[in-house]
């Protein structure tokens, strides 16, 4: 299985004054394959330690934080003779020993010759919780489920996705029909790893589902495992909502639909907790389309999408057939199952975090706003072929951006006030941030 990922863990490799590396991102989506892929790749050895339920590292790091006794204590642990040019050592749940989390600045100012990377599913929970974390002393890199161009990789069809990334817009215009089936398959499987791969296998949907449902179970058994007590509830309502916020005209998130009466103050600590654990995505609205975007954030108005369009479906229970097959009655919620699936791709693949924009009255909503080098980027969402964009035209003519995007099933074209990408290449818009 292919993940862009790596690319940028062999960049890390070789960065002068490297740091240890810490990879975020929620359970499943493929941090503890990415990081043996890499050291399986691009070093000799591989020192894999898991610190979940493991009292001997625990009791490793209760002692003294000695670099020379730790590694001494991992190459024990793990059977790998530690020679810090040619070895890799892995740190997965970190989360779960504070003090190996603390000792990544050891290693940093002390020991620096020390390939690290670490991961943890739950790290931003135990971050809330006081532990105490090396800052200035390590780099992040985000994982999120694969995206589109990685779904293509999975079905052996790199050939497609060099097209998308190339130049020749004729040419990925001829394949049109292939991307959009394709398009259409991930939006029903998503890119959570193990979906992909029983894919992959199978061609089965039922498989497919199955997997998903078992990963929303999993989901929602962490959130009474990990959670106070007294939060899960709240959790629950949370996220049990998000398919039903979406589907709304509007899709900004109404407290009261959670709960009837319900305020901010009553959900604000459980759908923290869900971004902490990457499960979710806040898309904040802006009040003004202008540089820079953050200095104009509303903080009551948001939009919360999942991590996974797949996960996403199988909560919505649609069958493959209203996917892949299309559905007259199927219309908002294709709205909204869109929305998912560009905010997947602009995170992912083009490395932006979005907002949105609307006036007070939520008329003339611009589903996403960028921020580009030296312009605001409004984008408009579109589910099929429709060339409607009536929002964005209003917007464009109060506002005059540098440049304004569609997106939707249609072909590349430029307009002279607006360009029209297709949902299967959207990552071309990183060609306009970068103006």
């Amino acid at each position: 299985m292919k993940r862009f990922a790596l690319d940028k863990l062999k960049e890390w490799k070789e960065k002068k004054g490297r740091k240890p590396l810490i990879i975020r991102g929620a359970r499943q989506v493929g941090k503890t394959w990415l990081m043996k892929e890499f050291g399986n790749t691009c070093f000799e050895k591989v020192a894999y330690v898991n610190f979940d339920s493991n009292p001997r590292m625990q009791q490793v790091f209760d002692g003294e934080i000695s670099i020379e006794r730790i590694v001494l204590a991992i190459s024990a642990e793990t059977g790998v003779s530690i020679d810090s040019k040619s070895t890799l050592l892995i740190f997965d749940e970190v989360q779960e020993v504070p003090k190996a989390l603390s000792a990544l600045k050891y290693f940093y100012e002390n020991a620096p010759e020390y390939a690290i990377v670490a991961a943890g599913s739950l790290l931003g929970i135990a971050l809330h919780k006081g532990t105490s974390f090396p800052v200035g002393k390590v780099d992040f890199m985000d994982l999120y489920p694969m995206s589109f161009q990685e779904f293509l990789c999975a079905l052996g069809e790199e050939r497609f996705v060099s097209l998308l990334q190339g130049t020749d817009i004729g040419m990925v215009t001829m394949f049109k029909s292939k991307y959009i089936d394709r398009l259409r398959e991930y939006y029903y499987v998503g890119g959570m790893p193990e979906v992909v791969q029983t894919f992959v296998d199978t061609r089965d949907w039922n498989k497919v589902r199955e997997i998903q449902k078992n990963l929303l179970d999993y989901y929602q058994q962490d959130f009474s495992k990990h959670a106070e007590v007294s939060l899960v509830p709240r959790l629950n309502l949370v996220w049990n909502s998000i398919p039903m916020q979406l589907a709304k005209e509007n899709k900004k998130y109404i407290y009261g639909q959670v709960r009837e009466g319900a305020r901010a103050k009553d959900f604000e600590l459980a759908i923290q907790w869900l971004l902490d654990c990457g499960l979710i995505h806040k898309v904040q609205r802006v009040n003004k389309p202008s540089l820079p975007l953050k200095a104009y954030v509303d903080f009551n108005a948001f939009k919360i999408y999942l991590a996974d369009i797949g996960l996403l479906i199988a909560m919505a229970d649609l069958d493959a057939r209203v996917i892949i097959d299309g559905n007259r009655i199927f219309t908002e919620f294709k709205g909204a199952l869109t929305e998912q699936y560009v905010l997947q791709q602009l995170v992912s693949e083009v490395g932006i975090d979005p907002y949105y924009y609307s006036t007070a009255n939520s008329k003339g909503e611009i589903d996403f706003l960028l921020q580009g080098k030296t312009s605001v980027i409004p984008v408009e969402v579109k589910a099929e072929e429709n060339l409607r964009a009536k929002s964005l035209k209003a917007f464009c003519d109060k506002y005059e951006p540098k440049y304004a995007v569609r997106t939707s099933m249609s072909d590349y074209r430029a307009q002279e006030w607006m360009t029209n990408i297709p949902l299967y290449n959207i990552d071309r818009i990183r060609d306009y941030l970068e103006k």
